[in-house]
């Protein structure tokens, strides 16, 4: 029998929700203060996943100008109906505004409309269309009761007006006593029943997926006396893959059952540079409630669907399109357009600008996430700099926790920024003309190395302790992002920094 190998999409995709149309999964994932974001994926056989385009990816969609670190999209759910795809999510810590919006599609490749929202408390919203063709909302808040304690209020959706009407239900507050974030609820309606799967614990290694039924909408509802359905809070740290929970349920067209759900690997205790990934589960039913097996494995057979893996990749972005592709990211709304792929063709050109990686802006950087413990990342710099200007790689956790490799005035440059503190790690001299930069990758450790000519790679410094760039030290929901950057450090430039490829290779 065939396996696949989990997590599914590897790097920080959290918080997945999935929605079927025919014999198509899509599927969303959060994206905190990055853009574009809410990256929807396409499968047909849920092993394999392709980029098929962003929900936000057009600024006047909606602000993430000014969000802080991990701040931005929480825990989108994508839902289809009638010819309409939906999603809703919560904007947190958004300095124009906060809460929760829907926005909607005919492809859910896009376009995507502007973001209405919606009202109600918290976070993590979640859309359910009844078979009776009414519409449901669920989301989490805060009680008060204590720290962490939440409640799933229930109100009804109007399609027609993108709006939440009628009284609001209390339904759930957590399946074990002291509970702490019941928080990612999804309800379906299965063998004439109410289910409401929620996520509880806390991102962390408590992190748990429960389940309730109810035989109506609005409850009461009864909690599975076997939950958790999924955790691995029992197993401790060092396991493989941990904190596993926020997780939604499909149904194949043949009638099987799976979760998707978020889980991460850590490289050592629960320490983990990857963030939140997207993983698989089989799900079987007994008694009227779902079963997991309680575990979420590295290998496991494959659904029973026809294969369907979709064309490769290059390894290398020769920046040879007229856009960047899919996998490129940045931080917060691009209010200018600083990059370009055709002033200089077979190049990405970076515009130098004041903004740093250190400064809650949209600061000339594009990153890719890191998807693999043991990684390699180079690129071709060409770039002369003036006073304070640096061009060259970063790996990016936050503005206060990051690593750069640059191009300097004086000279190569390999730098950590740590709590707040920048700190020079070593230095070379500059290398005239196209210099190579490189990461590799291995496990909590990074090491920088620099080619003066093709074929030549000299390593810059010692391995670097990457520990501090996990969000156990961090702080946040995101993991690593390894990409090209450009700045001016205060000044206003005039010069760019021209970029002749990327290459991202799993060691």
């Amino acid at each position: 029998m065939k396996r696949f190998r989990n997590p599914v999409l590897p790097g920080c995709h959290p918080d997945p929700s999935i929605c079927r149309v025919g014999d198509d999964f899509y599927l969303v994932t959060s994206t905190f203060e990055w853009f574009p974001g809410l990256p929807i994926h396409h499968s047909r056989d849920l092993v394999h996943w392709r980029p098929i385009g962003h929900v936000l990816d057009r600024p006047e969609q909606l602000p993430l100008d000014g969000v802080p670190a991990s701040g931005g999209l929480y825990a989108p759910t994508l839902r289809h109906h009638d010819g309409t795809f939906y999603l809703v999510c919560t904007l947190v810590d958004g300095p124009e505004w906060s809460g929760h919006f829907v926005m909607t599609a005919d492809d859910p490749s896009g376009p995507w409309s502007e973001a209405v929202r919606l009202d109600g408390d918290g976070i993590d919203p979640s859309l359910f269309f009844d078979d009776d063709g009414r519409a449901w909302c669920t989301g989490t808040r805060p009680t008060g009761r204590y720290d962490g304690h939440t409640e799933i209020w229930l109100r009804e959706f109007d399609p027609a007006s993108l709006s939440l009407v009628g009284e609001e239900h209390v339904i759930w507050d957590g399946a074990l006593k002291g509970a702490i974030w019941s928080e990612g609820s999804h309800l379906y309606r299965i063998g004439g029943r109410y289910y409401l799967l929620t996520a509880e614990g806390g991102t962390a290694l408590d992190h748990a997926v429960v389940i309730a039924r109810a035989d109506r909408v609005t409850g009461p509802y009864e909690g599975n006396p076997r939950n958790p359905v999924l955790t691995h809070r029992d197993l401790g740290s060092g396991r493989p893959i941990v904190g596993t929970g926020h997780a939604d349920l499909v149904e194949t067209p043949a009638g099987e059952w799976w979760m998707v759900l978020l889980a991460m690997r850590p490289h050592h205790g629960d320490r983990c540079a990857l963030g939140r990934e997207t993983f698989l589960a089989p799900v079987t039913w007994e008694d009227g409630w779902p079963v997991t097996g309680g575990r979420v494995e590295e290998s496991l057979p494959v659904p029973s669907l026809p294969e369907h893996p979709w064309p490769a990749v290059p390894a290398c972005d020769q920046f040879d399109g007229p856009e960047l592709g899919p996998s490129w990211t940045m931080l917060r709304t691009p209010r200018e357009r600083w990059w370009s792929l055709t002033d200089r063709p077979g190049h990405l050109r970076l515009r130098l600008r004041p903004d740093g990686l250190a400064d809650i802006a949209n600061p000339s950087f594009v990153g890719r996430r890191q998807q693999h413990p043991d990684f390699a990342a180079f690129t071709g710099l060409d770039f002369t700099a003036a006073d304070d200007e640096e061009a060259g790689l970063a790996l990016m956790q936050n503005n206060d926790f990051h690593i750069v490799l640059t191009a300097t005035e004086r000279g190569l440059r390999l730098a950590k920024r740590e709590q707040g503190v920048m700190t020079v790690l070593a230095e070379a001299p500059a290398v005239p003309g196209v210099v190579g930069l490189g990461f590799e990758a291995r496990g909590r450790w990074y090491q920088a190395s620099y080619s003066p000519r093709p074929g030549h790679w000299t390593p810059l410094g010692d391995p670097v302790d990457g520990d501090f760039l996990t969000s156990q030290v961090a702080g946040g929901f995101t993991g690593v992002l390894v990409g090209l950057y450009a700045t001016s450090n205060g000044r206003p430039s005039a010069n760019h920094a021209d970029f002749a490829w990327f290459e991202y290779t799993p060691l």
